[in-house]
């Protein structure tokens, strides 16, 4: 959560620059979870209406209720009572909307990680700063839009602040991976099983016998269900194909490398 005033500044969105807002996204996702939705939601609603409005509102009024239910029904695109970033970022004028830009460019995860190993070329799980500004240049390009090098510059320095979450001018796969919609952030959904790095690290031994760095997809198979196993998980064969699939999508011509696969399954990988 961003460190400034209580009450953000200039909530008026649709003048607003990319910077400007991130700067009031971050001080709604009070939690970093990449929604806002319940209380988060609420505040943020009522200090879009006082800025409106020039004056205060009371969330216990039918007509604050009313007017809500109407944002939401214009914003809330998929319907599951929260808001994401991106679905919210439509009130931004097309230029600044670089948000949804990146979602017309890469939607999906598999599509994603297309995207990502263009440049993470070594498979470090990480992208410096002056390879994210190829990324989003690409990005640009395809979604035909106009930029010169100073909006690039300003795309890029806002992309490192949203996400660059330890600070060392690096994006790491995990923390690019919230730019994707919530249902398709590949992280998210393996919150309540993730691995200590020694125990992944035995798990992933086991299966690369041969020590090549990678697993497949048959192999892939058994992981999943010692995991499952191992964890105790109250999961069905449909459950586990589910888990399958979300790992698959990462994956490069049906191989899974170390490294990708530690950053899906590790609760405190560094990379």
């Amino acid at each position: 959560m961003a460190t400034h005033a209580q009450q953000p500044p200039q909530l008026h969105l649709a003048e607003l620059t990319a910077a400007q807002f991130i700067d009031i996204w971050k001080h709604f996702d009070a939690d970093g979870n990449g929604y806002i939705e319940g209380k988060e939601l609420e505040n943020f609603f009522k200090e879009l209406e006082t800025a409106r409005r020039g004056a205060g509102v009371d969330p216990s009024n039918a007509s604050f209720r009313e007017k809500m239910k109407e944002f939401m029904a214009s914003f809330d695109k998929n319907s599951d009572g929260r808001i994401e970033m991106s679905e919210l970022a439509q009130l931004l004028p097309a230029e600044e909307n670089f948000l949804l830009c990146f979602r017309e460019f890469v939607g999906s995860s598999s599509e994603f990680m297309a995207a990502w190993r263009r440049y993470d070329t070594d498979r470090s799980g990480y992208i410096e700063s002056n390879e994210l500004q190829g990324f989003l240049s690409d990005l640009l390009k395809k979604a035909n839009r106009n930029y010169d090098d100073k909006k690039l510059a300003e795309y890029t320095h806002t992309i490192l602040r949203m996400f660059d979450l330890n600070g060392d001018g690096k994006l790491g796969l995990s923390e690019m991976a919230r730019l994707l919609p919530v249902q398709e952030n590949f992280l998210l959904k393996f919150e309540g099983i993730r691995l200590t790095v020694k125990e992944f690290d035995s798990l992933f031994t086991l299966y690369d016998k041969d020590g090549n760095g990678y697993i497949d997809e048959q192999e892939l198979d058994t992981l999943l269900q010692d995991l499952s196993d191992k964890k105790k998980m109250d999961v069905d064969r449909d459950g586990l194909l589910g888990y399958k699939k979300s790992i698959m999508s990462l994956s490069d011509g049906g191989k899974l490398y170390r490294a990708e696969l530690e950053i899906v399954l590790c609760r405190d990988s560094t990379l």
